[in-house]
């Protein structure tokens, strides 16, 4: 470790600053908008002593140490999660034993020098790596542990508990209570430490520590020579869970991670972009602007979220005359829904004036800022037109879809081998125009040309598609809904008919969809691995998802798509499966569970979602404000009624909240009237009950009548199961006419009626 003066997590906190949020965009007739990049297979390893990354979660800062062998050289550091880059940074090595820190006051913002302008929230198994130009030079997963709540004392006994994933290293760990006052204890120092392990005397003083670990909790206990010495730790806001990778023969800490409980994540100082659900969105790149008889025709190459940012919504596009009257300028625009939307025509403009046209991403929280920026030029070149697939062998028909480089192109087409456009540019007789999707079922040769909004014609583009009808493996059918996580999509399978006999499947391809729209690139797995983890998905964003089978022969057709699911970002509120809980004869304890939602930083509240002030199935919550509250289900009475209770739990964390609903299905017992029959003086009716030891009451005619008498259930003779009741009235209590009809109701919740009654 090094001096006090560098020890990692010997940092002052700093409170994010608050920012507009705000992506950068390039300004120029054909804009490029920051992009994302793949991350190859890790092939760095943790660094070596005197090198090391230090990364410190909730505050989503890094430190580099060491590197002194590359003093005035460029690092570049990044974040990645799922295979993309959720934020990075550029700085310069410094002499001294720290190189630099990025979102630390002192040191470089996230985005620096590399255009991501987003603060990434740091979460457990994000990969921190640091390389020179293309050259790695070192890496470190975020340990998944940190405290899970405040300090307790009894007496001179502070205990701290947290939590600790399965991949951490538990002969790695250590837990801190950093607290600057205890220097002027028995302690001497501005910090205790435990570490797994029994209670054991620190050797310099003061108090004794050790850790326990049971499952994914542990326990750091500290026994204090001092009182004060207790009461201080107890009440410091310094608790610090810590872990790392690899422990070198002098027990240096390599690829370090400081989880520090109840600092903030954002911005670390001043000037510094915001985090990735107050970031905008980045903007479409590519962008193109071309005068037209209809106006300003706009195309773009649709943007990109920044993994762990909002979702982008769509976009608006604007132009703004140049001509100034009155310090004001005319603007027009559109606004297109979509993430998917490639561009737009803008119309009613003067074709007496000149345009600047501006072009940004929408999302949930922001637009692009500042906007990219094109100026109109006239269109001249001829668009260009694609088939996918691109022509080819195919065991199976093709789906083929058409599609022109310009938006508003209109394309058209030909199967039988003629020309679609003739001399001069004009359709033949045999062109057919482009709807959609086509398929293509026998071997065909296919040619097509598009027109784009200017008039300007393709070149006739011929694609020939063999179909040679080789059998391939049937559609899958997902066997479940997915299972969401942070970033990821838990999904799983049937195997189909592989085709034919002796064939098999040799692998699977798995498509996710956003709006209709496919995200990213296909997953595949080998063989017959049913079952796929689809990481690399944003947060708090909704996603469908289908899959086909392979065989030697090739693809089968496409499954139907799963529904839809969103996925969990940084933020959690999951209030658990919903349950059915069987009515008895007493109150039922039921207890409901957020165990799954997010427990770092986080506050709880749950609540019954009534529907109506006097909803007659209100409950009360018993410790409604924790993750597994309880209530009683209490016995069944008129007004109530058996439908599903709902509870709302909401999260909040950071500033920001997230919402999940349970439904608990109350589950009656099964009651019938076997008869009803009267006559001066004698009234009975009997029936039966799926519980015994309910009460079964009898009202006239419906469920809110008159109540004529009441019967215990009791057990059937054998051999018959469940319970019976009945109940005779004599005399006077029977009543001087037929009642009509009985309705019976139990208190186990369970409901018959009406039925007539008899005259005997």
């Amino acid at each position: 470790m090094k001096s006090a003066r560098n020890e990692p997590g010997a940092h002052t906190s700093c409170l994010p600053a608050t920012r507009r949020a705000a992506v950068f965009a390039t300004a120029s007739a054909v804009i490029c908008s920051t992009s994302m990049f793949a991350i190859p297979a890790a092939s760095a390893a943790v660094p070596t002593f005197p090198d090391n990354i230090v990364v410190f979660p909730d505050r989503d800062f890094i430190t580099i140490e060491g590197y002194q062998d590359r003093i005035g050289e460029t690092a570049t550091v990044e974040v990645s999660r799922g295979g993309k880059v959720v934020g990075s940074a550029q700085s310069e090595v410094a002499a001294g034993d720290v190189a630099f820190e990025i979102n630390h006051p002192g040191g470089v913002c996230w985005g620096a020098g590399t255009g991501l302008n987003v603060t990434p929230d740091i979460l457990p198994g994000d990969v921190v790596s640091i390389k020179f130009g293309g050259t790695s030079a070192g890496e470190t997963k975020v340990q998944d542990t940190y405290v899970t709540g405040s300090s307790t004392r009894n007496g001179n006994t502070v205990t701290v508990k947290g939590y600790v994933g399965n991949g951490v290293n538990q002969a790695q760990m250590e837990q801190r209570i950093i607290e600057p006052a205890l220097n002027d204890t028995s302690i001497g120092r501005r910090d205790v430490r435990a570490l797994p392990g029994p209670v054991v005397a620190s050797d310099k003083g003061g108090y004794s520590s050790g850790m326990t670990i049971e499952g994914t909790t542990f326990t750091a206990t500290y026994v204090f020579d001092e009182t004060a010495a207790a009461e201080l730790a107890a009440n410091a806001a310094g608790a610090r869970s810590m872990a790392w990778e690899v422990a070198d023969a002098d027990d240096n800490r390599q690829g370090l991670t400081i989880s520090e409980y109840g600092e903030p994540g954002g911005p670390g100082m001043g000037g510094c972009p915001n985090g990735p659900l107050q970031s905008g969105p980045p903007a479409p790149s590519g962008i193109t602007a071309a005068n037209t008889a209809d106006g300003i025709k706009l195309n773009w190459k649709s943007a990109e979220a920044i993994p762990g940012t909002p979702a982008i919504t769509g976009y608006r596009a604007v132009a703004v005359g140049k001509t100034v009257t009155g310090n004001e300028r005319v603007e027009i625009g559109k606004r297109i829904s979509g993430a998917g939307a490639t561009g737009t025509t803008i119309t009613g403009l003067s074709a007496d004036e000149e345009y600047d046209v501006y072009v940004v991403g929408v999302s949930s929280v922001g637009e692009t800022f500042p906007a990219a920026h094109a100026i109109p030029v006239t269109d001249t070149e001829a668009p260009t037109v694609s088939a996918s697939p691109d022509g080819g062998t195919s065991a199976v028909a093709q789906t083929v879809t058409l599609t022109a480089s310009e938006t508003g192109s209109d394309i058209y087409y030909t199967i039988d081998g003629s020309e679609p456009v003739i001399s001069g540019g004009v359709l033949s007789d045999s062109a057919l125009h482009y709807e959609g999707p086509m398929d293509v079922a026998a071997t065909t040769t296919l040619k097509f040309v598009a027109f784009d909004p200017s008039g300007n014609v393709s070149a006739v583009t011929e694609r020939v598609f063999t179909v040679t009808n080789d059998p391939v493996p049937a559609a899958p059918t997902f066997t479940t809904a997915p299972v969401v996580g942070q970033g990821t999509a838990t999904l799983s399978w049937n195997a189909p008919d592989p085709g034919a006999t002796g064939l098999t499947i040799t692998g699977y391809t798995i498509q996710a969809y956003t709006g209709g729209v496919a995200f990213g690139e296909p997953k595949t797995t080998t063989g017959d691995v049913t079952t796929l983890v689809y990481g690399g998905l944003n947060g708090d964003t909704e996603y469908q998802f289908t899959v086909r089978a392979s065989n030697t022969n090739g693809m089968g057709p496409v499954s139907e798509m799963t529904q839809a699911v969103t996925v969990q970002g940084a933020l959690v509120a999951l209030a658990g499966p919903d349950q059915n809980v069987v009515r008895r004869t007493t109150a039922t304890t039921v207890t409901l569970d957020g165990a799954g939602s997010t427990t770092a930083g986080a506050t709880y509240q749950w609540a019954q979602v009534l529907t109506s002030p006097t909803d007659p199935d209100k409950v009360t919550l018993s410790g409604s404000s924790t993750l597994k509250p309880t209530f009683s289900l209490p016995v069944f009475r008129t007004p109530m009624t058996n439908n599903p209770l709902t509870f709302r739990l909401t999260v909040t964390a950071g500033g920001q909240t997230r919402t999940d609903d349970v439904k608990v299905v109350p589950v009656p017992d099964r009651v019938t009237i076997s008869s009803a029959t009267w006559k001066s003086g004698d009234f009975r009716v009997s029936g039966t009950s799926s519980v015994v030891g309910g009460t079964i009451t009898i009202r006239q005619n419906n469920a809110t009548g008159r109540i004529l008498g009441t019967a215990a259930v009791t057990a059937a003779a054998a051999p018959a199961t469940g319970g019976v009741w009945s109940m005779r009235l004599r005399n006077g209590a029977a009543g001087t006419s037929n009642p009509g009809s009985v309705w019976v109701e139990s208190t186990v919740g369970g409901m018959a009626g009406p039925l007539t009654v008899t005259n005997k």
